[in-house]
């Protein structure tokens, strides 16, 4: 007997991506049903070589139902999240809405899956930003054998991370480059993202960070260790999927180059590429519908007494978003429900 599956925000980019990943892993299910907002309602999906016709999501009744996968903005889930809760759904959510409640885990299979058995608090289970899950998955085997003291990120962040609107605007500005008469100004983001990158993803904050960058701290503490200290600068580049990373780690113990490398290959969830030659490492656009996070330029800092540096890449709609979110449904299955 297998689960009965709701994707909720079927219709945009990550929903999809969760029925695709869905399909792909053989995930035991007996239902699974596409939900999305009025304006989509009857909207065809795919979900492996079958196609699922979109269900109003504010009618929707969930009761009978073992998990749902919610892809929508903050605002619908603070809505739909708790009524599917209440119906002893358990809800795992993508939005930011609750990664910071203390009463709601926060986690990524690789790292934290015992925080899986905090879930009945609220019914609901928190998925990570994008840029923190991949990092984390990089931190984690070190942080075991080193312990990190401070970490210092530099994010390139692909346009998908803003949804199908940021696709559009680079892929418009891109063409309107070549067509002078056809301009296209910026309107999802703040400056031209075609041919430039931008130094600001999210709200300002008064301490002069963003938003994102503030997810990467408070994020990185609740999953891998409150003492790690984290500064992230996040950038979003003309790059349509995939993340990558800059990150500089410092640890309380000395951690040879060599001793991390062969770490980080018996990692879950990593794959090392690390060639000290041309086209030696991974670039996002060779991770874009793999699974992996990748690493490669794995190095000693010799600016610090224990510091590494390495580069770490991975498809943020999959890793970031719907491959993480099916990894929690997997890992509750197995853990707590037990049912398929």
């Amino acid at each position: 007997m297998g689960y009965r599956i709701a994707v909720v925000g079927a219709t945009g980019n990550v929903g999809r991506e969760m029925l695709n990943i869905l399909d792909e892993r053989g995930f035991p299910a007996d239902e699974v049903v596409a939900l999305a907002s009025r304006r989509s309602l009857g909207t065809e999906v795919s979900y492996g070589d079958r196609t699922l016709r979109t269900r109003d999501l504010a009618t929707f009744d969930f009761t009978g139902f073992d998990m749902a996968l919610f892809a929508i903005g903050s605002d619908a889930t603070k809505e739909y999240a708790p009524k599917a809760a209440r119906a002893g759904c358990v809800v795992i959510d993508n939005s930011s809405l609750y990664r910071y409640d203390h009463d709601v885990p926060l986690i990524v299979p690789e790292v934290n899956p015992q925080a899986i058995h905090g879930y009945s608090g609220k019914n609901i289970i928190a998925n990570p930003n994008c840029s923190t899950a991949q990092m984390v998955v990089a931190l984690k085997p070190l942080h075991d054998r080193a312990r990190i003291k401070r970490v210092v990120v530099s994010t390139y962040q692909s346009v998908s991370g803003a949804g199908k609107d940021g696709i559009d605007e680079l892929w418009d500005q891109t063409k309107s480059i070549y067509n002078p008469t056809d301009e296209k100004p910026a309107k999802k983001f703040t400056k031209q993202i075609a041919f430039n990158v931008i130094p600001h993803i999210d709200s300002f904050m008064e301490d002069g960070s963003t938003r994102e960058e503030w997810k990467m701290v408070v994020e990185t503490k609740k999953i891998v260790d409150p003492a790690i200290k984290v500064h992230a600068t996040c950038v979003r580049v003309p790059v349509f999927v995939g993340h990558a990373e800059a990150v500089n780690i410092e640890f309380e113990d000395f951690l040879d180059e060599d001793e991390a490398r062969d770490i980080l290959r018996e990692a879950p969830g990593i794959m090392v590429v690390d060639k000290r030659e041309d086209g030696g490492y991974v670039t996002p656009i060779e991770c874009v519908g793999d699974f992996a996070t990748y690493i490669s330029r794995i190095r000693q800092d010799p600016t610090l007494d224990n510091g590494l540096s390495l580069w770490c890449v991975s498809d943020n709609l999959r890793k970031g978003a719907a491959l993480n979110a099916v990894q929690i449904a997997e890992l509750l299955g197995r853990e707590v429900l037990k049912k398929g």
